[in-house]
């Protein structure tokens, strides 16, 4: 049995099937109920709370962590997690990281992450990390927006980064916990391409089949926004990065064609698959 934790999110719902059509029984992890493949069982249950996943782990081979952001904060003990899969029976996890413990590794976040993934290593278990950068699907930000007015409203309009597609981050997770070849490695997951906030807006507009205008916000109008939703200090490392992408943040790894055995996905398929939630 495989457990999948985020199970209900954007890697999580194409991870689960995928292991679901690979015949494997998978056991999906998510804190409210959800619909799930047919076949597959579903367990509410919070990884804030370790000792309360014994029965979810229970007869697990294999887990994929993916940590709700309440167990990034300061105080938090995600490493308690890894302790229980491993109490539990669990020989294999892979983990969800982030390409910024390797780009920007002082920030609160990523030090914690970092730990996370030494803790990982260090476990006596078989592991791989994937260390994704910016999400293809973080342009669902802009879908009330484009549904209303037909505008995406960003910043740094001119400055692109090689967005992942989720459908990537998680195939290679799949692949990650089937195959043997691919334990004990971190892997760098990126898009195929630098893609531009502009560029994005473009692509949105040809899935849609109707013009989508680009304004862009100044960063002070961008943080009033994003401060609504996140942390200041988390904001502000956002908009860091969208703005000022660093040389490594800029680079298309192989690992995700490597792994796959296939270029990974444009930003365009993603908008053209998604395009309903911009309707």
């Amino acid at each position: 049995m495989i457990v999948v934790t985020g199970a209900t999110g954007n890697i999580g719902r194409p991870l689960t099937r995928a292991l679901a059509e690979a015949g494997e029984q998978v056991t999906a992890v998510s804190r409210r109920p959800a619909a799930v493949p047919d076949g597959v069982r579903h367990v509410v249950a919070d990884l804030a709370d370790p000792a309360g996943l014994e029965p979810v782990l229970t007869g697990a081979k294999s887990l994929f962590l993916l940590l709700p952001g309440d167990l990034h904060a300061t105080g938090a003990d995600p490493a308690a997690v890894i302790g229980a899969a491993a109490d539990s029976g669990v020989r294999r996890i892979v983990l969800l990281s982030t390409l910024s413990v390797v780009t920007r590794p002082f920030g609160a976040t990523r030090i914690a992450m970092r730990a996370l993934e030494d803790t990982l290593r260090e476990s006596g278990l078989e592991w791989a990390v994937l260390r994704p950068g910016g999400f293809a699907s973080n342009a669902l930000w802009w879908a009330e927006s484009v549904r209303a007015q037909r505008v995406v409203a960003a910043p740094f309009g001119d400055v692109g980064m090689p967005l992942v597609d989720p459908a990537d981050i998680a195939a290679v997770a799949a692949a990650c916990l089937l195959d043997d070849r691919y334990t004990g490695g971190a892997y760098e997951l990126t898009g195929p391409e630098v893609i531009t906030p502009r560029g994005q807006t473009e692509a949105i507009a040809a899935a849609l089949g109707s013009p989508v205008a680009f304004h862009e916000l100044t960063r002070d109008e961008a943080r009033a926004a994003l401060v609504r939703n996140m942390p200041a200090e988390i904001a502000d490392d956002t908009l860091d990065i969208l703005g000022e992408p660093s040389p490594a943040e800029l680079r298309v790894s192989p690992d995700v064609e490597r792994i796959l055995g296939r270029a990974p996905l444009p930003f365009a398929d993603w908008a053209a698959r998604n395009v309903d939630a911009f309707r």
